[in-house]
């Protein structure tokens, strides 16, 4: 085997944890160990896991280590997907990878094995810190690398047409001794219009978008198809580059599988689609309300005939005009009706605006589809209101969310339960009447009840750190803020919450979760320049189109002497 790596001894299934006597590891660590050296029986021949050092929706990762040709032992990552994820999902993380990977702060990729559903990508192992762990003895001249340097990672992705969709802090690793950064985890990428990334294209096209489901939906699944070929695991020397001669076996097996998987969708939709089009023609405009169908039911025929008109179910003269919603202020809201014509539908209106509760007219409305992939807390105000056309600049939003909980020292900064929670507590920041204006620039209506001013970026982090004890920030009194997201067409949605800043809480100096710690001025905090809330300021955008993009902000005079 032509490989930068060779065994020094050949493990066993049942021996694969031989670091125990090391370190101790859990009971379901080790049996998550040992079945995966069972699926992939070389990965336990090649290299010794040690450990279980990430595990999360989609994926588990482990640490392992090899023995290299010139005898030393080298740690690697060994990023296991779970079987059900979509083939194409993977194929086209390992070209990220390959294509970006091993430059500019990007995790490149060093080897990969599969054998049938399971795939593991085998990456360098770097060792970093949490930033919840040090966020509280980060000084200011460490905040301005990392930041730099999540920005360059950014620009370098950005030229190829990827949109990384989950930037985060756990995303970006930190090695603060040797003042190293990777940014990894491509499992939610995506393509932009001119993405050079081909896999990318093919997400595009047929992949996306997905159905809108809860947060936790993060990749594009699908029952796995049968593998093709029993592809054996593929190694690759220990370089920034995998050559694609010894690469493509995996990655083509990959594809191979994609285009079973859609050519046979393609197959099963063609032979069906006559039998759709029978169900279509049976199914009526869908019902209002739930309880009755108010709409008709149109049948069609070939023929020069009459067209047929006939009502599912009859209602009462003034059923209609009678029928109420309750409403918080105001009085009742009452349904207004248009005239209903024959085999014609005519689309209820409604007032229940500014009530506390939305009616059955807006709640039948077709739901609104775009994709909101991400970690909430770090999604941008056009993620939030499903906006369907969404690029890089979403991206450069969560890079001013990370550089507003270094500054300000809170992480997370924002934690919301649901999408119109996150953007009301982005408008507690931001304004209210800015957010509004923004909303007109990607077609979507943003309406609130109160106005929220907008916050000085400065004043804000420096009383959430512990430096302004006299102006510590508040929003203003109010017992709730109901607001409403709604489209050119009228979807709408509503939301009533209280906008909360991060809580203040007393930590003591030795604390380094994060809390207000009273940081010696060779930290560099009593001297924060200008230059950084100006930055946080246009990362921090609320339009995606006036927003930087990573290759500007770079450009920015806080990074003039980098």
């Amino acid at each position: 085997m032509d490989s930068s790596v060779v065994c020094t001894e050949t493990f066993a299934t049942d021996g694969c944890v031989k670091s125990r006597h090391k370190k101790n590891i859990s009971r379901d660590v080790e049996s998550d160990i040992e079945s995966l050296c069972k699926a992939i029986p070389q990965l336990a021949k090649t290299f010794r896991i040690i450990d279980k050092i990430g595990e999360g929706t989609f994926s588990s990762v482990y640490l392992g280590e090899a023995r290299m040709r010139d005898g030393s032992r080298e740690m690697f990552a060994l990023k296991h997907l779970i079987p059900t994820s979509h083939p194409t999902r993977i194929a086209a993380e390992l070209q990220c990878l390959t294509v970006a990977g091993g430059r500019e702060n990007v995790m490149g990729v060093e080897y990969c094995f599969r054998k049938e559903d399971h795939v593991v990508i085998v990456m360098p192992y770097m060792e970093h810190q949490a930033i919840v762990d040090i966020i509280g003895s980060l000084s200011f001249e460490e905040v301005r690398l990392y930041i730099y340097h999540l920005l360059k990672a950014l620009r370098h992705i950005h030229q190829f047409g990827m949109i990384h969709r989950d930037i985060k802090p756990n995303n970006f690793l930190y090695n603060r001794k040797a003042k190293t950064f990777a940014l990894v985890d491509f499992g939610l990428a995506q393509g932009t219009a001119d993405t050079q990334i081909e896999l990318l294209k093919v997400l595009r096209q047929k992949l996306w978008p997905a159905k809108a489901g809860s947060s936790k939906e993060r990749r594009d699944k699908a029952p796995p198809a049968p593998p093709t070929s029993d592809t054996a695991p593929t190694l690759l020397p220990s370089t920034a580059h995998p050559p694609s001669s010894t690469f493509s076996a995996t990655l083509k097996a990959l594809m191979k599988k994609t285009r079973s998987v859609t050519s046979t969708a393609g197959a099963s939709t063609s032979r069906t689609k006559h039998t759709k089009d029978l169900v279509g023609l049976r199914k009526g405009p869908r019902s209002v309300f739930s309880e009755k169908n108010l709409n008709s039911c149109v049948s069609t025929s070939t023929t020069k005939q009459e067209t047929k008109t006939q009502l599912v179910k009859p209602t009462k003269t003034g059923e209609l005009s009678s029928r109420r919603f309750p409403a918080a202020r105001g009085g009742p809201a009452t349904v207004r009706t248009q005239k209903v014509q024959r085999g014609v539908h005519q689309p209820l209106t409604c007032n229940c605006f500014r009530t506390d509760r939305v009616c059955n007219v807006c709640l039948s409305r077709k739901q609104q589809v775009a994709p909101r992939a991400g970690t909430p807390g770090f999604r941008a105000p056009e993620v939030l209101s499903k906006c369907p056309n969404q690029g890089t600049a979403i991206d450069v939003w969560s890079a001013g969310i990370i550089l507003l909980s270094l500054l300000s020292g809170r992480y997370p900064f924002f934690k919301a339960s649901d999408d119109m929670v996150a953007l009301t507590q982005i408008m507690t920041i931001r304004g209210s009447r800015e957010m509004v204006q923004a909303a007109k620039a990607f077609g979507k209506t943003v309406l609130c009840s109160r106005e929220l001013p907008r916050l000085d970026l400065r004043v804000l982090c420096e009383t959430l750190r512990g430096r302004r004890a006299d102006e510590e920030v508040k929003p203003i009194s109010r017992p709730k803020l109901d607001c409403d997201a709604s489209d050119e067409r009228g979807q709408k949605q509503s939301c009533e919450t209280t906008p909360l800043l991060p809580k203040r809480q007393d930590k003591t100096p030795n604390d380094s979760s994060g809390g207000d710690c009273q940081v010696g001025d060779e930290q560099g905090w009593d001297t924060v320049p200008d230059e950084a809330y100006d930055l946080l300021d246009h990362l921090l955008d609320l339009n995606p189109t006036s927003r930087l993009t990573a290759a500007q902000a770079l450009q920015h005079p806080l990074f003039k002497h980098l």
